[in-house]
């Protein structure tokens, strides 16, 4: 059975551009990443989160709002509302 609440499973491929330091600009996005207590998982092109569906899109407002002070950039995102759970 799935929990009460709806899972979702995003993963985000983070890509600095023209960046004074893209690897600070990449552990920034880790630390908001690793704030929000979701489950998640950093791989080499990307990351894989799964969570609360609201706190997923609310990550992701979060990360694009601080970048964008920071410095340009690309973000590759898919969500999926499959979240491996079995019925």
């Amino acid at each position: 059975m799935c929990p009460v609440e709806k899972i979702a499973s995003c993963e985000i491929a983070f890509m600095p551009v023209m960046s004074d330091n893209y690897l600070d600009d990449i552990n920034k996005v880790l630390d908001i990443i690793k704030a929000y207590g979701l489950e998640y998982n950093i791989g080499i092109l990307s990351t894989t989160i799964r969570g609360n569906k609201e706190k997923i899109f609310q990550l992701i407002k979060e990360i694009y709002d601080t970048m964008d002070e920071i410095t340009t950039f690309t973000i590759d995102i898919k969500i999926s509302n499959i979240c491996g759970c079995k019925k």
